[in-house]
């Protein structure tokens, strides 16, 4: 019996179809479907509160046209969707337009993970594989989501449901992307709109792998696909601009969580060489070896797999290095597939030819690469299911229904909260955070989204003060330790109403300081009025200008991003001193203001001289909105200190400024008695969305002209008269 090619067997291609359907389909079991789809709101981790970020955009953003803007919900208020991630929140409110909100939240979060088998299938291909080698890899590229050993760093189930799910996006989207620029490159192609649609797709999912893809991509520039990867980079980046741009032009203003890099290989250090690993990294050798012995096209994938892992040990900056292990982890994987693909064929063609031998071969290696990390799954089924039951789905629900029901009574006001790890009880350590997502007018003091805010370190100091067992997740700060007394002086600094206890100690102590007023009770929390602070102040005396000993420019903040420096003096160091001092709280300090203000220096020697403001002044009407802030005053040509994060994007009328200004917060000078700040957009980011704009048009114009040459090339069906002629 003579062979058919298995290359251009048919049967190769349907194994491919069901056999990825099954690895997709497992993806989906193990994130409990049942759970999926029912309408509860999602809990868990960080995807507790990411909640927030989509419905935020449904009801306020994108009824004035906006992708990103401004958020009052946390910190103070905070750029919201300017340093986070776009796509997968646009795409949970296009769901949520046919769908529950819970249930369109969901489905949104998981569909990175269902595209790995298919992404690493579609690569496969385009690096020269087989359709049966592909399909083993396509296999071994959706089981790397199964890996249990971490649950942060990006990419695997576990990552997701801690939140991460916009970086499983991006990475499924990454090899989409990988794919097509190999496969333009290898033919020789001058445009690939693929490839600079799953570019874009990438980039607005997360940064990270766009980083890491993008740069192993670089290799380009020195082979044959020159041309059609920089016309593909030129279409990814401007069809992302309307987000990427405002991204890179404001980078500077968020704030570094000093996470501690990992250090050491193996497992019990987080490193990458977890021992359900080991099995794999012989295979994948062989993989790779044999690959490049076929002259497969897997130059770039050796760049994506071993820089991170070269890099590894190195990075100690802003990019924590954890993060650059899924594509070391994904490598082996992927290549451990080509291996056993490899393999099959092998055996295949050895074996005779009859359609039932490739199938079995095909599902043999399917089984040994799918069989090890399913049976092994130990966490991720009951971690899903936690996660998508939902808040209601907790036992003590009720508790938490009602707290969001007293809040919701309650009159406008910023809320802080006790932090404690046992409210994960309710769903997250995190419910909390959802007050202005179950009430108006609450804001939450703690947020998600930690570094969108140069508030969020103040918040934790702030937090220390007022929790018994606080979080402190920012290492390096000078953290005080519970004292309700320095921590009212913060809340009269940050304008906070509302104190909410959860620990007996935090009740009891607040119910003995006689400037802490029980205002409700909803077992087990107990909620606190604060004494009255405003959103505004006067100045009573000149602020100080700090000068920091180290001027940190563009190229240096890039430079943070990969490593650290403990020895910085800058502002946001001035700034940390002075939230320190409680007793020189009146006395402002400044990042810039007129050249007549007083200068300070590191340890604010003479902040407590500055020269006070003989005339005062009031404040009233003050309006807090989504995208404004105004008031009238009395106090003309005095510094006001407005208690809203600062970010360039806000412009003043009526004023001189703003003035960023310690902590976290803005300084204006009212030239008018009516001051009004408004967040506006700033001109690169119009020139972004122009960019995006003019992208979108072209490649639409490309579009059509290209279905129309094909068209035009395409045999027409002959015309009656044709036919007679020919017959």
């Amino acid at each position: 019996m003579q062979r058919t090619p298995v290359t251009r067997s048919p049967i190769t291609l349907y194994l491919a179809v069901a056999v990825l359907a099954i690895v997709s389909g497992l993806v989906f079991l193990v994130m409990q479907p049942a759970e999926i789809f029912s309408s509860s709101t999602p809990s868990g981790g960080d995807m507790g509160a990411h909640v927030l970020v989509p419905a935020y955009l449904r009801d306020n953003l994108l009824p004035s046209l906006r992708v990103s803007g401004w958020s009052n919900d946390w910190f103070a208020g905070f750029p919201i969707l300017y340093f986070y991630f776009p796509l997968p929140a646009l795409t949970i409110v296009f769901f949520d337009l046919v769908l529950p909100y819970g249930i369109a939240f969901k489905l949104v979060t998981i569909m990175g993970l269902v595209a790995m088998p298919a992404g690493s299938y579609y690569l496969a291909r385009q690096i020269g594989a087989p359709r049966l080698v592909a399909t083993m890899a396509g296999v071994a590229g959706g089981t790397f989501v199964f890996m249990e050993s971490y649950a942060i760093y990006g990419g695997n189930i576990k990552s997701t449901l801690a939140g991460e799910y916009s970086f499983s996006w991006a990475m499924a989207f990454s090899l989409f992307y990988l794919g097509a620029l190999i496969r333009d490159a290898r033919r020789g192609r001058r445009f690939s709109p693929l490839a600079a649609i799953m570019l874009a797709g990438m980039a607005l999912s997360h940064i990270i792998p766009t980083a890491i893809v993008g740069g192993a991509s670089l290799v380009y520039l020195f082979g044959r696909g020159r041309k059609s990867a920089i016309t593909t980079w030129g279409l990814g980046f401007a069809l992302a601009a309307f987000w990427v741009i405002p991204l890179v032009a404001t980078i500077g203003f968020t704030t570094d969580m000093n996470f501690s890099p990992l250090r050491g290989f193996g497992a019990q250090t987080g490193g990458p060489l977890p021992t359900e690993l080991w099995p794999l990294l012989p295979l994948a050798a062989i993989g790779l070896l044999w690959s490049l012995w076929k002259r497969y096209a897997v130059g770039i994938l050796v760049v994506t797999t071993i820089v991170p892992l070269l890099a590894y040990p190195f990075l100690s900056g802003k990019l924590w290095n954890g993060r650059l292990l899924p594509y070391w982890f994904f490598g082996v994987f992927f290549f451990a597939g080509l291996a056993v693909g490899l393999g099959a064929l092998a055996l295949y063609r050895r074996l005779p030819a009859r359609p039932s031998a490739l199938v079995a071969v095909g599902l043999a290696g399917a089984a040994l690469l799918v069989l090890p990390p399913t049976t092994g799954l130990e966490q991720s089924s009951g971690w899903a299911r936690w996660n998508y039951s939902g808040y209601e789905a907790k036992d003590p629900y009720p508790e938490y229904e009602n707290l969001m029901a007293t809040v919701d009574r309650l009159p406008p006001g910023r809320i802080m909260w006790e932090a404690n790890n046992e409210m994960d009880k309710y769903g997250t350590p995190m419910a909390l955070m959802l007050f202005p997502y179950w009430s108006d007018g609450h804001p939450s003091m703690e947020g998600l989204l930690f570094e969108s805010s140069l508030s969020t370190p103040f918040h934790f100091l702030n937090a220390a003060e007022m929790s018994d067992r606080p979080s402190n997740p920012i290492p390096g700060l000078p953290y005080s330790g519970f004292d309700l007394d320095r921590g009212l002086a913060h809340m009269q600094l940050f304008n906070v109403r509302y104190y909410v206890t959860f620990t007996e100690r935090a009740t009891n102590e607040a119910r003995l300081h006689p400037q802490y007023t029980e205002i409700a009770q909803a077992t087990p929390w107990t909620i606190f009025e604060m004494p009255t602070s405003s959103l505004v102040d006067v100045a009573e005396f000149t602020p100080a200008v700090y000068q920091p000993t180290d001027e940190v420019g563009v190229l240096g903040r890039t430079g943070l991003i990969f490593r650290e420096d403990e020895d910085l003096d800058d502002f946001f160091s001035g700034a940390v001193d002075w939230h320190s001092q409680v007793e020189t709280l009146d006395r402002w300090l400044v990042e810039s203001g007129p050249a007549d203000w007083p200068r300070v220096e590191e340890g604010l020697a003479g902040l407590a001289a500055t020269p006070a403001i003989a005339s005062g002044g009031a404040v009233t009407g003050v309006v807090l909105e989504d995208d404004r802030i105004s008031f009238q005053t009395t106090a003309i040509g005095v510094p006001h200190l407005v208690k809203v994060s600062f970010f360039p994007n806000w412009h003043v009328d009526g004023a001189e400024g703003p003035y960023r200004a310690a902590p976290a917060f803005m300084v204006v000078i009212p030239t008018e008695s009516s001051v009004e700040l408004t967040f506006q957009r700033r001109w690169y980011e119009n020139g972004g969305f122009l960019l995006t704009l003019l992208a979108a048009a072209g490649l639409g114009v490309w579009l059509v002209r290209e279905r129309r040459r094909v068209t035009a090339d395409s045999p027409s069906e002959p015309t009656p008269a044709e036919e007679k002629e020919s017959a």
